[in-house]
């Protein structure tokens, strides 16, 4: 079975090396690739001495970096690690078991119940535990960890995930997506180092945590439309029926309506629950369409991948 470690990077050249050197060491039949986001540090130069495939990503952002891995590399399994030394290589195939068993399509490496004292900063603890309780709500699916950037795939999976994201909320689509799609996704605990003297995080705390947020709102509205749509609805007619029965009140008591601002916004807000309604109706019933088309396609892919 084909393996491929896809590591995405921008600036990292006090760790690359290294993450390449311990990733060859646990997995020696995979084939290594560093994925270079115009890093200006001779980041690809020391991951190619270091004996990795290196493939250059001019647009920056990680979403973009993940969707020229996903489109270039073509393998039965993949693992993808941040290139920032903090994730453990000897869990790596333990990470990829349930993919190469068949028992999962995503398997996340889950960094909240081990990870050293510094290995979060301020508000990012916080931050974590929001997403996934939103995911969680949202999507109907508990998960621990939203955010992790160690991650194995099957090849259906990534042959099948039409990368929308541009930076760091690229784990939330791909997390969110697995859930929409009926995709199996487990978890798998793995300690949560520190990044190493000189290696310098790239997020943003409330830019970044911004960005995720508002991610899921889009997601759930492109993949939920009638659950989205219909629970605006519910809130418009709630509305409606309120005012509304303010002015059944007074005209059954006076035979007269003397505020028909009140009437005109009830039946405004009427016409608006059946809009929305209808909305979510229809971007269901696309939705669901072209879920079948991608997966017929995908499936075509795929085999054509594994030589059927």
């Amino acid at each position: 079975m084909r393996s491929a470690v896809l590591i995405p990077c921008y600036n990292e050249a006090h760790t690359v090396a290294k993450v390449v050197a311990d990733f060859r060491r646990a997995l020696p039949e995979a084939e290594i690739w560093v994925f270079d986001n115009a890093s200006t540090d001779g980041t690809a130069e020391l991951a190619r001495q270091a004996g990795a495939r290196v493939h250059r990503v001019p647009a920056k952002g990680k979403g973009n970096v993940v969707r020229t891995m996903f489109r270039e590399v073509e393998a039965d399994v993949y693992l993808m690690v941040d290139g920032d030394d903090t994730y453990p290589a000897e869990h790596a195939r333990a990470l990829m078991q349930d993919v190469i068993e068949g028992h999962a399509d995503m398997v996340v490496g889950t960094r909240l119940e081990q990870h050293d004292t510094g290995s979060f900063r301020r508000f990012h603890g916080f931050g974590n535990k929001l997403v996934r309780w939103s995911i969680g709500r949202l999507f109907g699916q508990p998960v621990r960890d939203v955010l992790s950037g160690y991650r194995a795939f099957s090849r259906r999976f990534v042959k099948s995930m039409p990368v929308l994201s541009r930076g760091f909320e690229i784990e939330t689509e791909m997390t969110v997506f697995a859930m929409a799609n009926a995709f199996v996704l487990t978890e798998r605990t793995v300690p949560y180092g520190v990044r190493p003297e000189g290696s310098e995080s790239k997020l943003n705390t409330f830019r970044d945590g911004f960005r995720v947020m508002r991610t899921i709102g889009f997601l759930y509205k492109d993949l939920r439309p009638l659950l989205f749509f219909g629970t605006a609805a519910a809130l418009a007619g709630a509305a409606s029926l309120g005012f509304g029965a303010v002015v059944i009140h007074e005209f059954s008591g006076t035979g007269a309506v003397t505020h028909p601002s009140t009437a005109v916004l009830a039946a405004a807000l009427a016409l608006t629950a059946f809009i929305l309604l209808a909305t979510g109706l229809i971007l269901d019933t696309v939705n669901r369409r072209s879920n079948e088309i991608l997966r017929l396609i995908t499936d075509q892919v795929v085999h054509r991948g594994d030589g059927r």
